[in-house]
């Protein structure tokens, strides 16, 4: 072996030795690296993994709690009648020569609806006047004839008991014209039955008998059916547990209002009033029937129709009101979600009482001015941000500043 390679043999021994001097500056190379890799975890990733990203703001739609009206209401499902119904019938029998009306025709009293053929009682009245003419004929000779008696009984050329006779018999001719002038009145009275009127103002149903059909006085189906519709009037119920409040209504006098709508109760169909009441309860029912009364003039109710009457009793006067839908119910009772100056959420147990058009009075727990969340409630808990948007709008710039002014102008218009 040479000199050369006794010398690199011995440097690789010196290498691989645990004791050498480069393997120890090795080692702390490789110690220095992971500490300064430990400094770099801990100081930056481990704050981040630590620190937990603020909650964020709950969107909310708000409004301000103020005072008005709230009208309390009465209501009942009811349907609409007519105060007059008639069915029209003939008077006399015969033949149906004309109909003067069109099915649906509004009428009014007095007016022409049919006509029945009137010659079987023009004669029927010539016939009684011409016995009227003869029996007054007869009457008047038989009154010459008592004059006559009386002159001879005066004379003493008669007795007493033939002029007792005549005069009898002048008063049975007298009943006799009497009697013809009850037939001639009789005959006048057909003919003008020969003339079907309307007896009340009204629309005309259906027809029910064609003209050139014969008609009888005892026919049950009639000829036509005429239903009032102005005025027009609404019968509804009302729980007996309401009637010490009707009572207290119409203790104050004058009319009370009634308005009625559609099935869906979300069109208004007209505006009356109260008529009356009926005068005992409906014992199977626990109610009381109401009549009201509605002009109708442009013929918004039909009679039989369905609808929703409101029967207005009474009006709370500067009542405080927020919307409906910022009322939740909870297992301690209703509370609303009141928004705070630093846009947090904070939980109001609040009393209700009577509710009109979207709008409940608070009875209790909450001031006029005081910020309540109408939407987004059910996202909210105690003490939670909120972030204020105005309805319809999803922009988040818009929406924070669209709800400042909100908040801000609330308070300013409840001042």
């Amino acid at each position: 072996m040479s000199e050369q390679e006794k010398e690199w043999q011995n440097e690789d021994t010196e290498r691989v030795q645990p004791g050498s001097p480069r393997r120890k500056w090795l080692l702390a190379l490789v110690i220095v690296c992971l500490v300064l890799i430990a400094i770099y975890v801990f100081s930056h990733l481990k704050p981040k993994q630590a620190s937990k990203p603020p909650a964020p703001s709950a969107p909310v739609v708000v409004q301000a709690a103020k005072k008005g009206d709230i009208k309390v209401y009465l209501t009942g499902l009811g349907s609409v009648a007519s105060l007059n119904t008639v069915t029209v019938k003939t008077r006399v029998d015969g033949q149906l020569m004309a109909v003067n009306f069109r099915e649906g025709q509004d009428v009014r009293k007095g007016e022409l609806l049919a006509q029945i053929d009137p010659r079987p009682f023009q004669v029927q009245l010539t016939q009684a006047e011409g016995q009227m003419a003869r029996d007054m004929q007869i009457l008047d000779n038989a009154k010459v004839d008592l004059k006559r008696y009386e002159v001879l009984w005066s004379q003493n050329s008669i007795p007493k008991q033939q002029l007792d006779t005549q005069a009898a018999l002048v008063r049975q001719y007298d009943g006799i014209v009497k009697s013809d002038q009850g037939a001639i009145d009789a005959a006048k009275l057909d003919l003008v039955y020969c003339r079907i009127t309307a007896p009340v103002s009204g629309r005309v149903g259906l027809r029910l008998v064609d003209a050139g059909n014969i008609v009888h006085a005892t026919d049950t189906t009639g000829l036509i059916v005429i239903t009032q519709v102005q005025p027009i009037t609404v019968i509804f119920p009302v729980p007996e547990d309401d009637l010490p409040q009707l009572q207290g209504r119409l203790a104050k006098g004058g009319r009370v209002p009634v308005d009625v709508y559609d099935r869906e109760m979300k069109q208004k169909i007209s505006t009356g009033y109260m008529l009356t009441a009926d005068n005992q309860i409906d014992p199977t029912t626990g109610t009381v029937k109401i009549k009201a009364v509605f002009p109708n003039r442009k013929n918004e109710l039909f009679p039989n129709q369905f609808v929703n009457a409101q029967l207005l009793v009474n009006t709370i006067h500067n009542a405080i009101t927020v919307p409906v839908v910022a009322v939740q119910r909870g297992q301690r009772g209703s509370y609303v979600y009141v928004i705070k100056p630093d846009n947090t959420a904070e939980m109001r147990l609040v009393t209700t009482g009577e509710s009109e058009g979207g709008q409940v009075a608070i009875t209790a727990g909450l001031s006029p001015g005081e910020i309540v969340v109408t939407d987004g409630a059910d996202r909210l808990k105690e003490g939670a941000k909120v972030e204020i948007r105005t309805p319809g709008n999803n922009g988040n710039g818009g929406a924070n500043a669209g709800g400042k002014k909100q908040h801000g102008g609330s308070q300013g218009r409840s001042k």
